[in-house]
């Protein structure tokens, strides 16, 4: 039997990788993480392959020109985020359960592709102002880098109606809690 997709979105700061970090640490879950492709730099104690498939340009056109990509988006002038065709479609033939933890629009792309082979949650702030603050607190990016992210998150959050489920992480165990619950009915484990 086929496995099924399972679409973690948000905007940027809003805890998505932290969320799928957690459940997928417990393990009680038959689910296999999809590394996204980007051509940005790695940050600190990032690994290729682990974190990211690190691209330069060049290589992230040429796989867009070859259609490798189920989705892919430029969320910042010149930075792209892609998924792979390979990193799902041979796990999902396999039988395995496919976590993807991708950008809003590319969620939504995946989404439509596969339909009802995949459920997308996308996770929101509890405010735009909570999500600057995080920003700010994670000292990662410059003050217009920041800018920009708010900008886009606002943005992305006018893309929940194409989402099944909406996870507010305005407390991280309660957000953790609700989409393992999320994901424990969908791929019909109890």
């Amino acid at each position: 039997m086929a496995g099924k997709l399972i679409i973690i979105s948000a905007p940027s700061g809003c805890g998505k990788s932290t969320i799928i970090g957690d459940i997928m640490d417990r393990g009680e879950l038959d689910l296999q993480f999809s590394v996204s492709a980007t051509n940005r730099k790695p940050r600190p104690g990032e690994e290729d392959g682990v974190n990211y498939h690190f691209l330069s340009d060049e290589q992230f056109q040429e796989l867009i020109a070859q259609g490798a990509f189920v989705e892919y988006e430029q969320v910042y002038p010149g930075r792209y985020y892609g998924t792979l065709r390979s990193e799902i479609e041979n796990r999902v033939a396999a039988g395995h359960n496919v976590i993807l933890d991708i950008d809003v629009c590319g969620g939504v792309n995946v989404k439509e592709l596969f339909g009802d082979k995949a459920m997308a949650v996308f996770i929101e702030p509890p405010s735009i102002e909570e999500l600057r603050r995080r920003l700010i607190n994670r000292g990662n990016d410059s003050e217009d880098s920041i800018r920009q992210r708010v900008d886009r998150a606002e943005y992305e959050l006018g893309f929940i109606p194409k989402y099944d489920h909406v996870v507010t992480n305005d407390d991280l165990s309660r957000a953790v809690s609700e989409v393992e619950a999320l994901i424990r009915e969908y791929i019909g484990k109890e």
